[in-house]
């Protein structure tokens, strides 16, 4: 049986707690990479363009015999647009040769037994130092992974406590790494929605939240979640398995019965 040691909000080893088995699973990073991208994928939002685009027009060819190409072109005799090409792809104002289409499916699927296995395959790795490190996290003044705390962390109302516990457990210079991350882009190059980027920190995995929800929401990058709302996603951003993460004793706990 292997144990896992609880911190309190000081950094003090408080407790023990079995680990879970869910921590023995294999990790896939396959499985945890097709997981996050169909997740991904139900966040898209469908497009497409008016059926009749570019044919509203009288245009029609006039077939051959008027030494003329043989293209769609606007009827009438008043300039300007008389005689004009329209209709046509190549034309100016005619519809598109492959649109895209609304009803187009984009949503990807996944079977539940397999979201499932991508789900604790992440968890698992969450306790791979070697793995959480790669992924840039700070991990040297964390004392283990995973990383177990009290339920009074659930109880923290200000950001000033929430500093206090990242500085305490050695999670505060991840915290930083991330705010030294962000890049604001501008200006002729930048894309629209996509003017900040950042890292990614912490992610914070609770059984109910008592006010934490504030402690922590100024913190770029941190993340909260509930145990049993648990997604790959959260577990593994980018599709990149091993995020840092802060598990209350209460959710560590109810692991066994989510996950079996």
């Amino acid at each position: 049986m292997t144990v896992v040691q609880v911190y309190d909000l000081n950094g003090n080893p408080t407790d023990e707690v079995e680990l879970p088995k869910v921590f023995e699973t294999v990790i896939r990073p396959d499985v945890i990479k097709r997981a996050v991208l169909t997740q991904q994928s139900h966040g898209y939002q469908p497009q497409g363009r008016d059926p009749m685009a570019g044919k509203r027009t009288t245009a029609e060819s006039m077939g051959t015999g008027f030494h003329l190409a043989r293209m769609a072109r606007v009827k009438g005799s008043r300039y300007p647009k008389a005689q004009q090409v329209a209709f046509v792809s190549m034309a100016v104002g005619g519809h598109r040769t492959h649109p895209p289409k609304a009803e187009k499916r984009i949503h990807k699927n996944i079977n539940n037994k397999e979201r499932r296995l991508a789900i604790r395959s992440a968890i698992a790795a969450t306790a791979d130092k070697k793995l959480v490190a790669s992924r840039g996290h700070v991990v040297e003044g964390v004392p283990s992974l995973p990383l177990v705390v009290s339920d009074d962390v659930q109880e923290m109302r200000t950001t000033k406590e929430a500093k206090e516990f990242l500085a305490k457990l050695g999670l505060l210079p991840d915290v930083l790494r991330v705010k030294k991350s962000l890049k604001i882009r501008a200006g002729k190059g930048a894309m629209r929605g996509r003017r900040k980027r950042h890292g990614v920190g912490p992610l914070f995995v609770i059984n109910e939240d008592k006010g934490i929800e504030k402690a922590v929401n100024n913190f770029l990058g941190v993340d909260l979640i509930k145990v049993r709302d648990l997604n790959a996603e959260l577990l593994a951003p980018g599709t990149s398995p091993g995020r840092l993460t802060v598990w209350a004793v209460s959710a560590f706990k109810k692991l066994e019965e989510i996950f079996v």
